[in-house]
């Protein structure tokens, strides 16, 4: 039997605007795959708009809106996490199911939001929140839920990739191309939450919690963003055959020889990636995520990370999963908001920053002396580092040499004391420059 399901909108920006344009444009396709008629009845605004439907009630009391009792759907797309966060709740007592893009309030807040989403028998759909138009929430939740996920990494900030693909390609800096981003509107005019690597923890929070069944712990993320990455490191990495990347990866660590994990990693960081690898070729302001299964394997999901169209794609899905939640007698059952019944989330700890595991790309600035470089092997392999290649450049600038050194993998405590030994050498001239490196699946 067909039902009118009513949807309010709070927010016009970019998105809301966005989801007004798919309904108007979509609506019968809609409607074919619902089985029901889909109606914007309100948005939430502090201004009036003249271009929007009439028969839209644009109100700027968002609370009122919330609970309204004939509203079914509330979709948030107002950012921040104040009056965000206070609307939410209020639509949640008020039985109000949510859809929501905003992942700074879920990976701060989401713990709050989902228990009292649960008390109320509501439910919060977030996939706009994650990699935009890319439905990476659902298959971690839905079609991944026979698997075990090992691990995952993903370029899932379009401004951060936008500028280390410029980098690369045409040889600019940072500063250069970051300016162009906020010019083409991939940046904002602050753009710290991206280029410092926050927006993507907020991101990795949200997929770490799906994919292992843990709490939201945004706290807990290493985050590091691309502002200090040169075009010299750009430069030397591809000499090398990598690229370098800005990637969130979360991934369980075992024991040596045992299947029980110890601890689970989470970091946001620059990442050199093998220049034949999935996740190497993936540039401008696209986002993609590689998500490692058992017994699946490797799989990589890509697309659109943000943009009206992509985030609205996203939120409408989401409706289309409420709509038969609240339609199927009892409102049916639905998957749990972060994958696992919330009774059966691990307590499984995240790792300090010191005990994240990874190879390393070490770039140093040393005197053109006899024996500097013996001394520097010497130090690495006194603290069990093994180094994979090393690259000396020609000697410049009053007769010091850059002289860069890749490792395999190794705790993050270790190199962090042999790179304190290795600046208190008297050949090395200035700090060492570090950047992270994975051997990712193809």
């Amino acid at each position: 039997m067909s039902k009118s399901i009513k949807l309010a909108v709070l927010g016009l920006g970019t998105v809301g605007t966005g989801v007004l344009n798919l309904l108007n444009d979509n609506l019968a396709e809609l409607k074919r795959r619902s089985g029901h008629d889909i109606t914007i009845t309100h948005v939430g605004t502090r201004r009036h708009r003249d271009d929007i439907d009439p028969n839209i009630c644009q109100e700027s009391d968002l609370m009122a809106i919330v609970r309204n009792p004939n509203i079914d759907i509330v979709i948030e797309v107002i950012g921040g996490q104040t009056v965000a966060k206070e609307v939410i709740l209020e639509a949640i007592k008020n039985g109000k199911h949510v859809v929501t893009a905003n992942k700074a309030l879920l990976a701060e807040h989401g713990n709050e939001i989902f228990a009292l989403a649960e008390q109320y028998h509501v439910h919060v759909a977030y996939e706009a929140a994650v990699a935009g138009g890319i439905p990476i929430i659902k298959v971690m939740r839905e079609a991944l839920a026979a698997n075990k996920i090992d691990w995952l990494a993903g370029i899932i900030n379009g401004t951060g990739n936008f500028i280390m693909t410029e980098m690369r390609d045409k040889g600019r800096t940072f500063e250069d191309v970051l300016t162009e981003a906020q010019a083409l509107g991939y940046a904002e005019a602050d753009p710290t939450f991206d280029v410092a690597g926050i927006d993507a923890a907020h991101k990795l929070a949200l997929l770490a919690s799906i994919a292992f069944g843990i709490p939201l712990q945004f706290d807990k993320v290493y985050c590091e963003g691309i502002t200090d990455i040169t075009l010299q490191d750009v430069t030397y990495a591809q000499e090398l055959g990598y690229r370098i990347k800005h990637l969130g990866i979360a991934a369980r660590r075992y024991h040596d020889g045992q299947q029980k994990e110890y601890g689970i990693e989470l970091r946001v960081h620059p990442t050199l990636i093998p220049e034949d690898k999935l996740l190497a070729n993936v540039n401008g302001v696209k986002n993609a995520v590689l998500v490692n299964a058992h017994p699946l394997g490797a799989t990589l999901y890509y697309g659109d990370g943000a943009g009206a169209g992509a985030t609205a794609s996203a939120v409408m899905a989401d409706v289309m999963d409420l709509i038969r939640v609240l339609t199927v007698e009892n409102h049916g059952h639905h998957v749990p908001h972060l994958a696992f019944i919330p009774e059966a989330l691990s307590d499984t700890p995240v790792l300090p920053a010191d005990q994240m595991q990874t190879g390393y790309y070490l770039r140093l600035q040393a005197k053109d002396n006899l024996g500097v470089l013996a001394d520097v092997t010497r130090i690495l392999s006194d603290f069990g580092i093994n180094i994979d290649a090393i690259l000396q450049k020609p000697a410049h600038k009053q007769g010091e040499v850059p002289v860069i050194i890749l490792t395999l993998p190794v705790i993050e405590s270790k190199m962090n004391d042999a790179i304190k030994k290795i600046e208190a050498l008297d050949a090395i001239t200035a700090k060492v420059v570090r950047i992270r490196l994975d051997e990712l699946a193809s």
